[in-house]
């Protein structure tokens, strides 16, 4: 029973564990500093894009305008001639167009002076997104650094009370049991081998009663070899 409720509680934690992972995935700070860049790199791309066409319509309405005043001047020139050629009607006719065309020529500068004031908001937000951008890029390195000892703080925290004191206590206790238990099955090995060793030394200095006969009969017929010289 105890076994099965371990697996259980095993179990729980490796799930939990991995459903922290996901969510620790997905609040990832350096993910959303990289993500902040990309987005802001976009969107400085697409004002620079908007910043072309602007300068695009500026240049265009600004060629108008020189086109408008040449026309003007030309019209002038027309109608002066046809004063001095004594053609009054042709010169009625040149004066209306230049007339005109000088109404549509303030149009127009009013309309570039507009464009410009627009073109000048738009490098004005295109500069402060850039300078957010440098600043954001600036810090990221700092943030990072900051948000990985945080991570590494977090961790060792998350092991530290996952620290269960009373199962470590049992776990040395345990590890110090079978230390003694082979420290004491290698003593009792070498109590046993003593008698034994001992055994075998006597045995081997064991002289049995024949070869001792054999050694004083020897040394008899030596000592009666002496006597008779």
């Amino acid at each position: 029973m105890n076994n099965k409720m371990g697996i259980f509680k095993r179990l729980k934690t490796i799930t939990m564990a991995e459903i922290n992972g996901l969510l620790d995935g997905i609040e990832n700070p350096i993910a959303m500093l990289n993500e902040y860049s990309r987005e802001m790199e976009q969107e400085i791309v697409k004002g620079q894009q908007a910043l072309a066409r602007q300068i695009f319509v500026e240049k265009k309405q600004a060629a108008l305008i020189s086109e408008t005043k040449a026309l003007v001047d030309k019209r002038t020139r027309q109608a002066k001639l046809a004063l001095e050629q004594g053609d009054e009607a042709m010169a009625k006719l040149a004066v209306q167009e230049k007339l005109n065309k000088e109404n549509q020529l303030q149009v127009y500068v009013d309309q570039l002076e507009s464009i410009k004031g627009q073109t000048q908001i738009l490098v004005e937000k295109l500069d402060q997104l850039k300078e957010t951008y440098n600043q954001m890029q600036q810090k990221k390195i700092l943030l990072a650094s900051r948000a990985n000892v945080a991570q590494s703080m977090k961790q060792i925290q998350k092991v530290t009370v996952s620290f269960n004191t009373d199962d470590i206590a049992r776990g040395v206790a345990r590890a110090e049991e079978k230390i003694l238990l082979m420290e004491a099955e290698v003593q009792a090995g070498n109590q046993f081998a003593a008698p034994l060793a001992q055994f075998d030394a006597a045995y081997d200095n064991y002289v049995s009663d024949e070869e001792l006969n054999k050694e004083l009969e020897k040394l008899k017929n030596e000592k009666e070899k002496v006597t008779a010289l």
